[in-house]
């Protein structure tokens, strides 16, 4: 079913984020814990695809394997910007191939693509987004930025650019992670002031060590409140306070959310359930 059948329910929708494995042991690990959180009913499942060019097909063996063994929705997720149109066009054809519906249409982080052959037949995912709608086989989402994407000099510049991409078919955003709930209101606020009417499912990570912190903090440039920080840094030696610290976080934020009219809530695992199992369990009282 497509994302965007679903989100016209008045139900909450939950998700998780995957990343392909790149060994047999990370694989054997990624079904566990797909295995456990599909316990909790998700309504779909994201695969990320590196903008390096070189997983693609990766993601799209992954998607075909986790809706025909499983049978979970997959969103995969479709990096532009190392790609031809050839090379974009023969990954959609697996995609139908393997009734995979949803793509998460992305350019891809141009750091990923230095050193490789320059392809570029797109700069934008406003691009790829007016291709994929073109061809009417796919729910299309896209990724978008609470506290700004990190190339954009201004918010405003990026809701502008956010704006075109929404024009050319994007029918749902999903958000980058962020760690304090005014930053999602806020955005709401400003893209729905810019014409940006379409759902915006915010996504959260339980942050589970003070390096894991600093590591996405200096990548994705969001800011981190200070009792977030102090207790990442209260529980760092202790690790089974700490991952309490950090899913008692992610719950709060969750709850309250969901409570103010968020369409539902999309967790990043890095390919791991226990933290994402006990916030969905805390968040909808149980399995299911």
């Amino acid at each position: 079913m497509r994302v965007t059948e679903r989100l016209k329910s008045a139900k909450k929708l939950f998700s998780f984020e995957f990343f392909p494995p790149k060994t047999e042991e990370d694989a054997k690990k990624l079904f566990e814990s797909a295995r456990e959180l599909k316990k909790l009913g998700p309504d779909f499942v994201s695969i990320t695809n590196s903008s390096s060019g070189s997983t693609p097909y990766r993601t799209v063996a992954m998607a075909g394997v986790l809706k025909a063994e499983l049978g979970l929705e997959p969103v995969a997720h479709l990096t532009c910007v190392a790609h031809t149109r050839a090379e974009i066009a023969g990954i959609c054809r697996r995609l139908k191939e393997l009734n995979v519906e949803n793509i998460l249409a992305l350019r891809g982080d141009i750091h990923n693509i230095e050193g490789l052959p320059p392809k570029r037949d797109y700069s934008y995912a406003s691009q790829l987004v007016a291709e994929l709608k073109a061809t009417g086989d796919f729910s299309l989402g896209g990724a978008c930025y609470p506290e700004k994407h990190p190339d954009a000099a201004t918010l405003e510049e990026d809701i502008r650019h956010l704006k075109l991409k929404v024009e050319a078919g994007t029918e749902y955003l999903i958000t980058q992670l962020f760690f304090e709930n005014a930053h999602y209101f806020k955005f709401l606020d400003k893209i729905s002031a810019a014409g940006i009417n379409v759902p915006v499912i915010p996504g959260l990570m339980p942050i589970t060590g003070y390096k894991q912190l600093s590591n996405f903090t200096q990548m994705m440039k969001v800011s981190v409140p200070e009792t977030l920080r102090a207790g990442l840094e209260r529980w760092a030696d202790d690790k089974e306070s700490l991952f309490r610290f950090s899913v008692d976080h992610a719950s709060a934020q969750a709850a309250e959310l969901l409570a103010h009219g968020a369409p539902g809530l999309h967790l990043y695992t890095l390919n791991r359930s226990r933290a994402a199992l006990a916030i969905l369990k805390n968040v909808k009282g149980g399995p299911g």
